[in-house]
């Protein structure tokens, strides 16, 4: 069971993992900051006149749509990354699967040979 995690491990593409973790660091650490500033708010559109009332509701629909799209940035990073490492895996997958077939037919062949001697 060790071998098949370590043949998985060696087949991912570490650089590219590597390369790309602090874009996604960065974003999740945006991400956090600007919910975590947010959860003590409150009700933002509490008093004032209807008119302030629609501007803090715009500004606050504003920072919930930049919200949506830094979490969508790292949502897609990470999808990107998924689908990488998903890819490598089939191939080890399938590399694995051929080197049991092969394996499989020279120890037949071995043991033909073996039996008619």
């Amino acid at each position: 069971m060790a071998i098949g995690w370590m043949t998985i491990l060696s087949n991912v593409p570490w650089s590219d993992v590597i390369r790309n973790a602090p874009a996604v660091a960065e974003g999740a650490k945006k991400l956090w900051k600007k919910v975590g500033s947010n959860a003590g708010k409150g009700n933002v559109v509490d008093g004032g006149s209807p008119e302030e009332r629609i501007a803090a509701l715009h500004a606050r629909v504003d920072e919930l749509q930049a919200q949506m799209l830094a979490s969508s940035e790292v949502i897609q990073s990470l999808a990107e990354q998924n689908a990488q490492l998903i890819a490598r895996i089939e191939s080890g997958r399938r590399r694995l699967a051929l080197l049991v077939l092969l394996n499989l037919l020279v120890v037949g062949i071995a043991l033909a040979v073996l039996l008619r001697a």
